[in-house]
Order: C-alpha cells, then sequence, then structure tokens
C-alpha cells in the first residue's frame, strides 16, 4: 500500500506562533492529491489520535488550488519551555510520513 510520504513533495510542520503547530502536506501531481482528497486517510480523529490531542481543538483544511493539505492544533508543550524538545516544531511531520493511503 503507498504511504502519504510516497505522494507528497513535501510533508513539514513548523511553529504558528508559540502555541500553535502547523503541518503542510503538499501533493507532487494532481492525481496524488484526488487520491488523498478522495479517500480521506488524514482526519481529525487520526491528527487527535497520533498527537493526543482533542479533535475540537483540529484544524484540517483541504486546498484543492494548492494541491495541499493543512492542519493545526494546540502544542502540547509551549515553545521554549523547560519540557518543550523542539523549539522549532520542525520535528513533529514524521508520524504523519507513514499513513497509509488507499486506491
Amino acid at each position: 500500500m503507498t504511504t502519504i510520504a510516497q505522494l507528497c513533495s513535501l510533508i513539514r510542520s513548523k511553529n504558528a506562533g508559540p502555541f500553535v503547530l502547523t503541518f503542510d502536506l503538499m501533493f507532487t501531481d494532481q492525481a496524488s492529491y484526488d487520491r488523498v482528497r478522495r479517500t480521506k486517510p488524514i482526519t481529525k480523529a487520526l491528527l487527535a489520535d497520533l498527537y493526543k490531542q482533542q479533535e475540537d481543538d483540529i484544524t484540517l483544511v483541504y486546498h484543492d488550488q494548492a494541491l495541499a493539505i493543512k492542519a493545526s492544533f494546540p502544542r502540547p508543550v509551549f515553545q521554549g519551555e523547560p519540557r518543550d524538545s523542539d523549539c522549532y516544531g520542525g520535528q513533529q511531520y514524521v508520524p504523519l510520513m507513514s499513513i497509509k493511503v488507499s486506491d
């Protein structure tokens, strides 16, 4: 089965300020984006489970014109706090890479 990483040209995470993480998934072509848009392997429920968040706190948007998906939610630890192990939020995308995408 195909993973989301195989269909994207870029998967990244970053801070959207000190209190929010944001994730961008950008697709290599229209067919790959359409496949993910149709099968919806990325849901608020999945993100809530992966990142220990409440579904109501997650914003998930499909950007058809940009062939991209964006998700955002509160950082579990605010940027710069003593327990913050990823100050820029740049390493948080890794769990998304292995999400399976059906045909």
